[in-house]
């Protein structure tokens, strides 16, 4: 469908601060079924097919936990390739005693939990994009109980749960910020993201090439809330996908027009938005 891949500007990695990465990564390999990629004594790169990292742990030192009432992380979203994967996904956690919520929101079908540290963590399986209902250039979705008995009919028979399958991505990552209509100008002005729908003042969703949401913001930690210390367990960065040099230049350019400095570091160039998010800008 092409939402998670180039020409389209997608989120292709995220990074998270936890308390005790070797608590993280037990909980990362045996409740989701990632593999460990790289690891370090502070850090680690998780991924599902064996080749390409789409979430890593950091330790930071004198980490503390996680902060309340501050922008940040509300949770990073793995989009599975089929409906089937997230129906075995379901039978694991039910024989594995994992505690899970369970929405529909209409374009996805979606399981809920944090990790051991309060991460928010999203995964789900998207409806075909032709069923997604679209009123002008805003997409519908809401939050309903998943009919979790139909999700499971589309197990495959004598297959089950074996971890992440390959094809699974990042497919979205949804954030608290201290301000909507600023983040509204970071994301559309200095980053070429389109508004694809506005919940009732409190939250909007950012796509390209009409996706139903690549980025989402919320106001639901409070207004004005503050950035958290660099030393707490939540977010680290997430790192957005250009389609080539040319398009990742054009962001950076209008980004300094918006007021955002962007600043490269070892090759990696970064920004943050208005909150404290920080955004690698990658090709």
């Amino acid at each position: 469908m092409g939402f998670h891949t180039k020409p389209t500007t997608f989120v292709g990695h995220v990074k998270i601060k936890v308390e005790k990465l070797e608590r993280s990564i037990k909980f990362y390999e045996e409740v989701l079924g990632f593999h460990v990629l790289e690891q370090t004594t502070s850090s680690a790169k998780l991924t599902a097919d064996g080749k390409i990292s789409i979430l890593s742990l950091e330790q930071p030192e004198n980490v503390v936990p996680k902060q309340r009432g501050t922008s940040g992380l509300y949770h990073f979203a793995i989009l599975l390739p089929e409906r089937s994967d997230l129906a075995n996904l379901v039978v694991h956690f039910r024989e594995n005693g994992i505690r899970f919520a369970a929405s529909d929101h209409l374009v996805s079908e979606a399981l809920y939990l944090y990790d051991p540290d309060g991460n928010g963590i999203e995964v789900y399986a998207d409806r075909d994009p032709s069923g997604w209902s679209w009123v002008g250039n805003e997409v519908e979705m809401t939050t309903i109980p998943l009919n979790i008995e139909n999700l499971l009919t589309s197990q495959v028979a004598g297959k089950s749960w074996r971890g992440m399958p390959e094809g699974t991505v990042m497919g979205h990552i949804h954030l608290h910020v201290a301000d909507l209509e600023k983040a509204e100008e970071l994301y559309v002005k200095g980053l070429g993201f389109a508004v694809v729908n506005r919940y009732a003042g409190q939250a909007l969703f950012f796509s390209n090439e009409k996706y139903h949401h690549h980025v989402a913001v919320n106001i639901w930690n409070g207004v004005g809330v503050p950035i958290p210390p660099d030393n707490s367990v939540g977010l680290k960065s997430f790192t957005l996908i250009f389609a080539n040099e040319e398009a990742r230049q054009d962001a950076i350019d209008t980004l300094k027009k918006v007021g955002a400095a962007v600043t490269e570091e070892n090759h990696t160039f970064i920004t943050h938005d208005p909150s404290g998010n920080t955004i690698e800008l990658a090709v």
